[in-house]
């Protein structure tokens, strides 16, 4: 309760006045085009070292591919967490799904986008634009997921900029749908349906498989961290064995956490432990050359 009291008090702090600590925030960036009502969120160092490059992240917001939103306390603690600690982070809103209105693949040619426009302008903020990672809970987990394992030949690649890569180095699912079996709340509840596809399951098999991490993963994909708590019953943890399993066999790099008594949409700061050395040492270990 503390904990999240503090976050919620941060991110007040932050709508007002654009700062908190050493971080300096740019709401409202328009990476999708000035007509876009879908943003971005900058979080910045608020002194950089001249000259030094640093690596970038993403951070892609859960809720269902319905909800959620990119200043959330989730994403907010994960975002100041990751700049403190020497990154930029660039939290996005994308399209949310409603009832007639799907919205896949477009939710994840959209965080695709975001890859391509921090890569564009990596120059303005000193990006490393050869380290970029992800991270995301929930429906953002499995953005996040899809983001790492998607490559060209998947034909998920947005058109815009495309002379630029939107490929990742390191991704960060939390508690994701990793769509093996499009699992519900219970090991036995599958969808049929889900307001992102046009289509339901039975209609569209392949255009369901084209969203699932799992059966797109490939050996040139890069390292994963998954974190997942015993407790979710919106998530089954099986979501996250099952995608730890398919990268291994696919010699993918892949370490899962599981949290004891961890439920659905912690952030790096549960009750239960303290994720951020693990987070921060993870994307340390792959995004920042030695």
């Amino acid at each position: 309760m503390v904990v999240a009291a503090f976050v919620s008090l941060l991110a007040a702090m932050i709508a007002e006045a654009g700062v908190a600590g050493e971080v300096r925030v740019e709401k409202d960036v328009a990476y999708l085009g000035a007509d876009r009502a879908e943003k971005a969120d900058l979080y910045l160092p608020d002194v950089m070292e001249p000259g030094k490059k640093v690596p970038g992240v993403v951070i892609i917001h859960g809720g269902g591919w319905t909800g959620g939103d990119k200043a959330a306390a989730r994403e907010l603690n994960i975002a100041t967490t990751l700049v403190e600690h020497g990154y930029v982070c660039m939290s996005i809103n994308y399209q949310l799904a409603k009832p007639g209105m799907p919205t896949f693949p477009a939710n994840i040619q959209e965080a695709k986008r975001a890859v391509r426009w921090l890569r564009k302008h990596a120059d303005r903020f000193q990006l490393d634009a050869a380290h970029i990672g992800a991270i995301g809970g929930s429906a953002g987990g499995h953005l996040t997921a899809l983001l790492a394992v998607s490559g060209p030949e998947c034909g998920l690649d947005p058109v815009e900029d495309a002379e630029f890569s939107c490929r990742i180095q390191a991704a960060v699912p939390l508690y994701p749908h990793c769509a093996s079996t499009w699992q519900g709340g219970t090991p036995l509840q599958t969808y049929d349906s889900l307001p992102m596809f046009v289509k339901p399951h039975a209609e569209a098999p392949e255009l369901w498989d084209s969203a699932s991490p799992i059966k797109n993963i490939s050996r040139d994909d890069p390292p994963m961290l998954l974190l997942h708590g015993t407790a979710d019953k919106t998530t089954p943890l099986a979501q996250s064995t099952s995608l730890l399993e398919a990268a291994r066999a696919a010699g993918v790099p892949c370490e899962l956490i599981v949290i004891e008594g961890a439920a659905h949409a912690f952030h790096l700061q549960p009750e239960q432990r303290d994720l951020r050395p693990a987070v921060i040492e993870f994307f340390d270990r792959n995004l920042k050359p030695r």
